[in-house]
């Protein structure tokens, strides 16, 4: 379980930094409300997989989902 919450976070973190560009300066509501919202399930999902996962290797997936993630979902890293 804890492996697939930490996938999921590195899709919530993929989310969130497309997101964050698309807030322009925190001036548009929706886009704000999706970064935090998907910043903070994000970095739950890593609290929660480093209870049970090596911190090196949670953080490693949770990155590497994210960076890999950002670019493809059509952001610049």
């Amino acid at each position: 379980m804890a492996w697939l919450i930490s996938v999921i976070s590195g899709a919530m973190e993929t989310a969130w930094a497309i997101a964050l560009r698309k807030t322009e300066g925190f001036s548009r509501p929706m886009p704000t409300a999706i970064f935090v919202t998907t910043l903070i399930l994000s970095m739950a999902g890593l609290g929660y997989a480093l209870k049970f996962i090596l911190v090196g290797t949670a953080y490693a997936v949770w990155v590497g989902i994210g960076a890999a993630g950002t670019p493809a979902g059509g952001e610049r890293v």
